[in-house]
């Protein structure tokens, strides 16, 4: 196996009673993985919705990272972006202890009227790609212990 998304282990589901929509290219030469809310969101004005988790998880090799993105249709169309601009999630948050490697996405409004996003909805896009490292790399910690933002804690 080198790249694909799953469903999160049963218990680390946010939601165990809707029907997830697995990741899907839009045309044969789209780059990126259509990635569905499993819920409604409504975003306030100039606001942020919570963080959404899709009950998806996506595998690949050690030297790739997916990197998420806001649709196209949804940034422009909509006025909203990433909250953390560019999502990156690293072969390492595959199955960690914390989520099993639970994606998630928040939402921030940069319009003046409340946006409402229904479930089922394309939220974001999923990018596979690989990264190089420096000669001398020395990473900080050997290997993941968490799930978000735990990189560097103990």
């Amino acid at each position: 196996m080198k790249r694909g998304f799953e469903l999160v282990e049963d218990k680390y589901r946010k939601f165990p009673d809707m029907e997830i929509v697995m990741p899907q290219r839009g045309t044969q030469k789209s780059a990126g993985y259509d990635i569905c809310t499993p819920v409604d969101i409504v975003i306030p004005p100039r606001g942020c919705s919570k963080i959404i988790f899709t009950d998806i998880k996506a595998y690949m090799l050690e030297d790739e990272v997916l990197c998420t993105h806001v649709r196209s249709s949804i940034g422009m169309k909509r006025g909203l972006v990433l909250a953390n601009t560019t999502g990156i999630i690293d072969s390492d948050y595959y199955s960690n202890p914390d989520n099993d490697g639970n994606i998630g996405f928040m939402l921030r409004n940069l319009t003046d009227e409340e946006v409402i996003i229904k479930s089922g909805e394309r939220v974001i896009q999923g990018i596979f790609s690989k990264y190089l490292v420096v000669d001398d790399d020395d990473p900080k910690d050997s290997q993941r212990v968490g799930g978000v933002g735990s990189t560097g804690k103990k």
